[in-house]
């Protein structure tokens, strides 16, 4: 599920004896940073992504940033899962964003970590890494979801800026709206997008209609962003864990 999604929200789930878990603001944590840290490298974009694509690892690529690709069930299949392979041989970030894109505050506790972990399995079987970020379908969350998620050690990401693609804007207007956040120039941004028709992409620019995605990325990196994954951005591990690839189950899809 990628395109250019980012995501400005992050939660940590803290998970007690019978305390609710309290979401985390990444903002908080990104201050902590600074007392480490130079602004220059807190002045970060994670590029969180909906949709695998060769396209869009390649403008990636070509512009010296990284991304964050938040995957569901559409990578159990051969042409999804050598592309999950090759975004994470090109050192992108791999996030969860659960199995069906089921609204996560309408299911049951089993049911909420049956979705969880399909793609935990996913994920590890087919590039040997066990995510440690999850992005809930639709941004809908609540006390049981995270619940759920610290107890599978995952943060829970959602986004401060929407571009809008989802609900049917023109690249135009999504342009527009990147252009007017730019500049107010925040100090970090996590920005949602999807790989739309319209914002399907090509590199370089002179190639292609709608340049959703070198638009943003040549407008971020001229406002003096830094472009990468959402755990270097707040400083957090990206996975909780790696190891050899296993076999996909493939009776899963």
């Amino acid at each position: 599920m990628l395109s250019l999604a980012t995501f400005s929200a992050l939660f940590i789930a803290f998970l007690g004896a019978t305390a609710v878990p309290t979401p985390f603001d990444p903002i908080e944590a990104l201050e902590r940073r600074a007392t480490r840290q130079s602004l220059y490298e807190l002045h970060c974009f994670p590029i969180l992504l909906l949709s695998l694509s060769y396209d869009v690892v390649k403008a990636l690529d070509a512009a010296g940033a990284k991304g964050t690709f938040f995957v569901n069930e559409c990578i159990y299949n051969t042409d999804e899962m050598n592309r999950l392979k090759y975004v994470h041989d090109h050192g992108h970030m791999l996030g969860s964003h659960t199995w069906a894109h089921k609204d996560l505050t309408t299911l049951t506790w089993d049911q909420i970590h049956d979705e969880m972990w399909r793609v935990e399995l996913a994920l590890s079987r087919i590039v040997g890494v066990y995510p440690a970020f999850m992005r809930p379908p639709y941004g809908n969350y609540n006390d049981l979801v995270l619940q759920a998620s610290a107890i599978r050690g995952q943060s829970v990401a959602t986004w401060d800026f929407d571009s809008q693609d989802s609900l049917g804007a023109s690249v135009q207007t999504s342009e527009n709206l990147y252009t007017s956040t730019i500049a107010r120039h925040p100090q970090n941004l996590l920005a949602l997008n999807h790989e739309t028709i319209e914002f399907y992409i090509y590199w370089p620019r002179s190639q292609i209609t709608n340049p959703m995605l070198p638009f943003a990325i040549q407008k971020l990196q001229a406002a003096g962003y830094r472009l990468v994954t959402l755990a270097d951005c707040v400083g957090l591990p990206a996975y909780q864990s790696t190891s050899a690839p296993g076999t996909p189950d493939v009776s899963l899809h």
